[in-house]
């Protein structure tokens, strides 16, 4: 069932729950999906929904055929949205379990920045990516041009963000940035594979993955965190399973 989180006006998001793995929908149809400030709360309330929930993965797509155009501009003239953003990007990239972003259709500035929030990417044939913000006359945060230079490579997020330049699905496929090519429901069968792995592993690991290597306070999580796995229950757990064939049963502890 899809329940929707929040509505003003035309405005829904929507949270729906399977076998641990949470799907939120950004419903905006009328615009794309593009984001106002309400709709960013909303986005936010869902997947924190999901978590207190104890989904195990979440998958964050689009309806009708597009993932997301982006912001609203009327909101950008509003500082505001811009700094709730970085926060709302922020909690997302850092949630203990497995994002997947199922995109088609658009994904574009605000859209690519959800997409490159999340762990892994399940891209669509129609799906065009863009951050035109040299059209407008904006730049984003250095935290968006890390990770789209990241999960893109430097050429393709130089040639995005200072030529304007559009990419699709097969781009994205070449270089990387997406690591299955299909639909929603492919998504969340990947999702459904990362709900049935060792949630200490998962969240353990996406420390790793986000501590830089000078950082002696995100080496030190990394460490705890590394140590807590190998002393956890769901260790030995999979060691017996692994023993009797079988697949193990997590519990995240």
């Amino acid at each position: 069932m899809r329940t929707p989180v929040g509505r003003v006006g035309r405005v829904p998001v929507h949270l729906a729950a399977h076998d641990r793995v949470a799907t939120v929908t950004i419903d905006r149809t009328h615009r794309r999906n593009a984001l106002d400030l309400e709709a960013l709360e909303q986005l936010d309330h869902a997947l924190r929904t999901a978590l207190d929930d104890d989904a195990r993965a979440i998958v964050v797509t689009g309806a009708a055929g597009h993932f997301c155009a982006g912001a609203d501009l009327v909101e950008l003239e509003d500082v505001s949205f811009t700094s709730r953003l970085a926060e709302v990007l922020a909690h997302l990239a850092s949630v203990p379990v497995t994002t997947v972003a199922a995109v088609d259709g658009s994904c574009m500035g605000l859209g690519l920045q959800l997409a490159v929030a999340c762990d892994v990417r399940v891209v669509g044939p129609a799906a065009r990516f863009a951050v035109p913000v040299a059209r407008l006359g904006l730049m984003v945060d250095h935290w968006t041009i890390d990770r789209v230079t990241r999960f893109w490579g430097e050429g393709a997020a130089r040639h995005m963000v200072l030529t304007g330049a559009v990419l699709d699905a097969d781009d994205a496929w070449r270089l990387g940035f997406a690591q299955e090519l299909g639909d929603l429901s492919q998504a969340q069968g990947v999702a459904a594979r990362a709900a049935a792995l060792a949630p200490l592993t998962q969240s353990g690991s996406k420390v790793g993955f986000e501590a830089a290597h000078d950082d002696h306070d995100e080496l030190a999580r990394y460490e705890a965190a590394f140590a807590r796995a190998w002393a956890s229950d769901d260790l030995a757990e999979g060691r017996r399973a692994f023993a009797e064939r079988r697949a193990p049963a997590f519990r995240g502890h």
